[in-house]
């Protein structure tokens, strides 16, 4: 079992769900309930998965989090873009988001990598 409090792909997975639910306080409201939702949702995925992973029994199993809180970070990286396209956000606030779920994909890869090791 991990402390997942420590882990620093916790801290950055936090760190960009916290930035996505700021930027998208100024979404329409009409998008409340379809990307916004969609969006944070996804979002907090990553580090609760990332969480529940650190929590169970074997890395076998923390591994099978860590692939699922991957998954998310793509559903995030298509949602921030689409975002983008429709003229909802702008490309200065969303490419630091971007940049830093492009990292904690690759800090994930990796961490993955050393847990087959062990």
């Amino acid at each position: 079992m991990h402390r997942f409090e420590e882990l620093k792909i916790w801290q950055k997975a936090m760190n960009i769900t916290e930035n996505c639910y700021k930027v998208t306080e100024n979404f329409p409201s009409e998008e409340k309930y379809g990307l916004v939702s969609q969006l944070r949702r996804s979002a907090i995925s990553v580090p609760s998965n990332i969480a529940e992973g650190a929590g169970r029994n074997t890395n076998g199993e923390f591994k099978q989090f860590l692939g699922i809180a991957n998954g998310s970070s793509f559903e995030l990286l298509t949602q921030l873009y689409l975002s983008k396209r429709l003229n909802l956000i702008k490309e200065e606030s969303v490419r630091p988001i971007i940049d830093e779920v492009i990292e904690v994909t690759k800090m994930n890869y990796s961490l993955q990598k050393s847990l087959q090791k062990s």
